[in-house]
């Protein structure tokens, strides 16, 4: 399939009319029959990488999820695009005979493009007998951390995945996570014998999210109501523990007036679906939930998720605030954290298997780590994800609580020389805890039987606490001088970086931790929130309860109908026709013809009693003969006459005939202007803006700028898009 083919198809299924970050990549990938990693973060689409595909393709793909709930709400989606019912199916123990053979019927006949099921269901032999005789596009599995013991939710029966494929067919496999550590990559890998996968990974950024973590308190709860006041109308999601804390924290909630409903494995399942659709369907604004089940809810327009409860591990907690803000959209990110929690937390893994208990501790350390530290969470954050963060200019970079209340520095290179000297000396084979208990000069068994307590550097730093060699430690893991060793996981090894700062001290400024004392609200900040210019609130509010009705009318969520950002455009255009209507960001024609006739009502009768004035540039506009200007440069360009004649004889600059060029192109008209490229810019260039523009969050010429920083100047940057745009859109 080419690009343009794969372009087309986004628009007609989905209404985008480009791809998000990697996406266009994967997809590529899985059509030319790769084995294909995805790791992408919540809300980066992962999704359609996957979908798009088997939509496009010949035979039925099996997407492999452990999470019911999301499986349903994709099957609504994708039947929300198409005519064919079963176009996409769910195969698991809760369908009827009746309906299992529905499915199958579907399958044989070519209809049905997505089969879902959970890894159990996968497990049975008249399922993989059936299977077997059918055409199987690829196997996509979700959530594929599951299949580590180091991810946060490993599941047994992802293990042995592999060999049930095998009986199925020789077909690609799709492994796709929204969380994995460098450890938990190459595990998912290992298990699922595909070690010559393509990998794509995505930024774990999100930008749009704010992390605030602030003490906990015997007052949390009203801490709880004040934050979520703030937030009148809005979706959110409170995490807790335990289920009993789910019911106290969703009556308080309940009493004190905000719309809300418990989540949790102990309710049973029609009160867990009905809970569910009342928040999707945005009957109820607040979900309190526990962190043990996977909601799988995809619901782009939850603006806050608060963590009552810290988690177990830090991916856990990634993916849990990852829920937050996947419009693009505010996201306030909020945990309630006492040491407390954590030692309630190390009480559960007493009565585990050893190994068990290791990594679960291994896991609590990195989020008391997260939780204690002043330096920018988010920085934090993606080192842990394996990746680099630039906390002065990254996008982001003053979304977290500990940037906007600076915590004081100080200057601590003896120290850093100190801690990595004592790494060097203990032959680099102890783990953060062994390495301070050696500076501050406290013995035990395993310092003993290395005799690593007799040596001269024994308690060599305690003038200082251990709190503060730990805090360094942390810092120095994530300036990248020490290491965490994958194999025998926490052992802290020296880096390059590392080993030259022995030989030469540089300064080093440390930021001190926070010490949460109860009741230090040094941390509470209050939210910025931030609202999009431009948006007619009065139509905007209309159009959502529309949605609202038309979603429960065909039993889909609000958002499977249209998209925020899709009705934000509708305030800003007001379309009138289902042309109008399909040329709405995110809309295409299938949904403007599915679910358009509503709305376009409501937008007509709203312009007509409002007497609003519609902007005209809606319709796309053809360059006809009411513009001799305009007839005559595509003519002319048609002809390869150079732009500096074309602009002489109509008596424009440079400047002016490029302003046309650009509103022939927005407008939907093709240009041919690569002859005088050509003569600017040889082929890599201009394959490395076409590159920029294809991956670009925004077109603005200010940003390409930037990003080039001198390589192109702005003319060239105008025509380079200008061709973009017509070879791309047009």
């Amino acid at each position: 399939m080419t690009n343009l083919d794969l372009q087309q198809a986004l628009k007609k299924y989905f209404g985008f009319d480009q791809f998000k970050g990697l996406q266009e990549d994967v997809i590529k990938s899985i059509i030319a029959k790769n084995d294909t990693f995805v790791i992408m973060p919540t809300g980066g689409g992962k999704s359609l990488c996957y979908q798009l595909p088997a939509l496009v393709q010949e035979g039925t793909a099996i997407v492999i999820s452990p999470l019911i709930a999301l499986m349903k709400n994709q099957v609504d989606a994708l039947r929300g695009i198409s005519t064919e019912n079963g176009i996409a199916h769910v195969l698991n123990s809760s369908l009827t005979k009746g309906e299992v053979n529905q499915v199958m019927s579907d399958i044989q006949n070519g209809v049905t493009k997505l089969l879902y099921m959970a890894p159990e269901s996968l497990t049975k032999d008249d399922y993989i007998d059936f299977l077997k005789n059918q055409k199987v596009s690829f196997v996509a599995i979700d959530e594929a951390h599951c299949i580590s013991e180091w991810g946060h939710d490993f599941r047994p029966e992802y293990r042995n995945l592999k060999n049930i494929i095998k009986k199925i067919d020789d077909v690609p496999i799709i492994g796709l996570t929204a969380t994995a550590t460098p450890k938990v990559q190459e595990d998912i890998l290992k298990n699922l014998s595909i070690p010559n996968a393509k990998t794509f990974k995505a930024s774990f950024n999100r930008p749009n999210l704010f992390y605030d973590i602030r003490p906990k308190t015997k007052d949390v709860e009203k801490d709880i109501i004040r934050f979520i006041k703030q937030y009148a109308g809005k979706s959110g999601i409170v995490y807790c523990l335990s289920r009993k804390k789910v019911e106290e924290i969703a009556q308080i909630l309940q009493v004190n007036g905000i719309k809300t409903v418990p989540y949790h494995a102990g309710l049973d399942a029609k009160t867990r679906a009905k809970h569910q659709d009342m928040f999707l369907m945005e009957d109820a604004d607040v979900v309190v939930a526990t962190i043990a089940f996977g909601m799988g809810i995809d619901k782009p327009d939850v603006r806050f998720v608060i963590h009552h409860d810290i988690p177990k591990s830090l991916e856990s907690y990634y993916q849990e605030t990852g829920r937050a803000g996947r419009d693009g959209g505010e996201g306030y990110c909020l945990a309630f954290y006492s040491y407390k929690d954590i030692e309630k937390l190390e009480k559960f893994l007493a009565g585990k298997p050893v190994a068990e208990q290791d990594i679960g501790h291994a896991l609590l350390q990195e989020v008391v780590s997260y939780a204690e530290t002043s330096m920018s969470r988010r920085k934090f954050l993606l080192h842990y994800f394996g990746e680099e963060f630039d906390e002065v200019n990254g996008e982001g970079a003053d979304m977290d609580d500990n940037v906007r209340n600076p915590k004081k520095k100080i200057e601590a290179k003896n120290e850093v020389k100190i801690l990595l000297e004592v790494i060097r000396d203990t032959d680099q084979e102890y783990k953060a805890k062994e390495v301070v208990n050696t500076i501050v000069g406290k013995s035990n068994a395993l310092l003993k039987a290395r005799k690593t307590d007799i040596q001269p550097f024994f308690g060599i730093g305690d003038a200082k606490e251990g709190k503060f060699w730990m805090a360094l430690i942390r810092q120095l893991l994530v300036q990248g001088f020490i290491a965490k060793e994958i194999e025998q996981y926490g052992v802290l090894k020296l880096t390059a970086k590392g080993k030259d700062f022995i030989k030469t001290p540089t300064s080093f400024m440390m930021t001190e931790d926070h010490v949460y004392d109860e009741g230090d609200d040094s941390t509470i900040i209050t939210s910025d929130k931030q609202t999009g210019g431009g948006v007619d609130e009065q139509l905007m509010a209309m159009l959502k309860d529309l949605r609202k009705k038309v979603g429960k009318k065909q039993g889909v969520p609000p958002f499977a109908v249209f998209q925020d950002p899709s009705l934000e455009d509708m305030t800003i255009k007001y379309p009138i026709t289902i042309e109008e209507l399909s040329n709405v960001h995110g809309v295409g024609d299938g949904k403007a013809k599915k679910y358009g006739k509503d709305f376009i009502e409501l937008i007509s009768r709203y312009v007509e009693d409002n007497d609003i004035l519609r902007p005209d540039d809606l319709v796309v506009k053809s360059t006809g003969t009411n513009s001799s200007l305009k007839l005559y440069i595509i003519q002319n360009t048609d002809r390869k006459l150079p732009l500096v004649d074309i602009a002489k004889a109509k008596g424009l600059s440079m400047e002016e005939l490029t302003k046309e060029l650009e509103s022939i192109v927005y407008s939907g008209t093709k240009l041919n202007i690569s002859y005088c490229i050509d003569n600017m810019l040889d082929e890599d260039q201009q394959e490395e803006i076409h590159d920029y523009f294809m991956e670009a969050e925004s077109d603005k010429i200010q940003l390409a700028l930037k990003e080039f920083d001198g390589d192109y100047d702005e003319q060239e940057l105008r025509l380079m898009r200008i061709k973009f745009i017509s070879d791309v859109a047009n």
